[in-house]
């Protein structure tokens, strides 16, 4: 009787685990609102994933001249409701910081990904999608960072 029942809740076990695997891993998260993009990173899977991390960084190819710039903008950090993942919505995208320099009138501009400055590094999960709302017309680039496990020691001074 006792094997009987372990094994029943073995196999519901497995069947829930197969189900979980097999479902919509965009389900817990909200369909973009109008005027808004929904955008999807999967990370491959890594062998230790606490050494990773993920920089997001939305922005826009626009013409350039000599000076460096950013745009502004805020990322804000939502829960999923009933779920409990985070995702992300940018919002408030507009001109940002620039350098004045005088350039060169004979050079060429260039086109180049000008990004909302974000120095937030975000967990690496392989599992989860990092799900990230833009306004149309802002692409979403990332860079994965990542470190050697060891550790080096500060010393007393």
């Amino acid at each position: 009787m006792k094997k009987t029942a372990a094994l029943i809740s073995l196999s519901a076990l497995l069947a829930g685990s197969a189900f979980a695997a097999n479902q919509d891993p965009m389900k817990p998260f909200p369909a973009a609102e109008a005027g808004m993009v929904r955008k999807v990173i999967h990370l491959p899977e890594v062998k230790n994933p606490d050494l990773y991390r993920v920089q997001l960084l939305p922005g826009k190819v626009m013409e350039m001249d000599c000076n460096r710039a950013r745009l502004s903008g805020t990322m804000t950090e939502k829960t999923a409701e009933g779920w409990g993942f985070n995702y992300w919505v940018v919002s408030q995208v507009g001109p940002g910081p620039s350098t004045m320099m005088a350039c060169d009138p004979k050079m060429k501009k260039t086109k180049d990904f000008v990004a909302i400055h974000s120095d937030q590094l975000h967990r690496y999960n392989s599992k989860l999608p990092l799900v990230v709302y833009v306004p149309e017309g802002i692409e979403l680039r990332y860079r994965i960072f990542s470190t050697k496990a060891k550790m080096s020691t500060a010393v007393n001074e």
